[in-house]
C-alpha cells in the first residue's frame, strides 16, 4: 500500500518535470531560430565585425551553424522528454551542459576583453571611414551601418570632412535621412548637410 501511494505521489512530479523540460526545450529551440535569422539576414552587427578584417568575416556562417544545431537539439529535447528515453535525456543533458559551459566561457572572455574589442572595432571603423570609396567590402559595411542605425561617421557626421572621399563627393549618401533631398552640392557643405543627414555618430 505505501508503495502504491508513493507511485501516486511520484506521477505529478514526473509530469511537472516533463512539462518543464518541454517548455525549456521549446525556448531553447526558439533561440536557435533567432540565431538562424540573425545569421541569414542580420547585417548590422556583422557589418561591424567585417570592418575588423580585410577579408570579411565568417560570423554569419557560425551563427547559422550554431542556430541549426540548437534547433535540432531543441526538437530532440522535446522528443526525448515525450518518449521518456533515459539515454536520449542523458545525451540532451550533456549537450545542455556543453552549451552552458560555452556561454559561460564566452561571457567571461567578452567581459575581460571588452575594452580591447571596443578599441579594435573603433580603430577598424575609423580606418574604414578614412579609406571609404563606396566599392570595397568595408565601405559597403559602412553604408549598411549608417543606413540601418541612422547614424553618420564615427563620433558625428563631421568626421567625414577630413576624408579623401569628402574632398571629391562630400558626405556619403548613406548618411542621408532622405536620399531625394541630398544633392552633391549640399553634401559638400557641412553647414547645409547638417539639416539633411544623420548627425550622431555610429560608434
Amino acid at each position: 500500500m505505501p508503495s502504491h501511494s508513493r507511485r501516486l505521489q511520484t506521477k505529478p512530479v514526473i509530469t511537472c518535470l516533463k512539462t518543464f523540460l518541454i517548455s525549456y526545450s521549446l525556448i531553447f529551440w526558439f533561440t536557435g531560430v533567432i540565431l538562424l535569422a540573425v545569421g541569414v539576414s542580420g547585417k548590422v552587427s556583422l557589418a561591424y565585425l567585417s570592418l575588423a578584417s580585410e577579408e570579411g568575416t565568417n560570423a554569419p556562417y557560425v551563427l547559422i551553424g550554431t542556430g541549426a544545431i540548437i534547433v535540432i537539439f531543441g526538437l530532440f529535447g522535446c522528443f526525448a522528454t515525450c518518449r521518456g528515453s533515459p539515454w536520449m535525456l542523458k545525451l540532451y543533458a550533456m549537450f545542455l551542459a556543453l552549451v552552458f559551459l560555452a556561454e559561460l566561457v564566452a561571457g567571461i572572455s567578452g567581459f575581460i576583453f571588452r575594452h580591447e574589442i571596443k578599441a579594435t572595432l573603433d580603430s577598424a571603423y575609423r580606418g574604414a571611414v578614412k579609406n571609404y570609396n563606396t566599392t570595397d567590402t568595408r565601405s559597403t559595411a559602412i553604408d549598411t551601418i549608417q543606413k540601418t542605425l541612422l547614424c553618420c561617421g564615427v563620433n558625428n557626421y563631421t568626421d567625414w570632412i577630413n576624408t579623401n572621399y569628402y574632398m571629391e563627393k562630400g558626405i556619403p549618401t548613406s548618411c542621408c535621412r532622405d536620399i531625394a533631398n541630398c544633392s552633391a552640392e549640399t553634401l559638400k557643405n557641412p553647414d547645409k548637410a547638417k539639416a539633411i543627414v544623420f548627425i550622431e555618430g555610429c560608434f
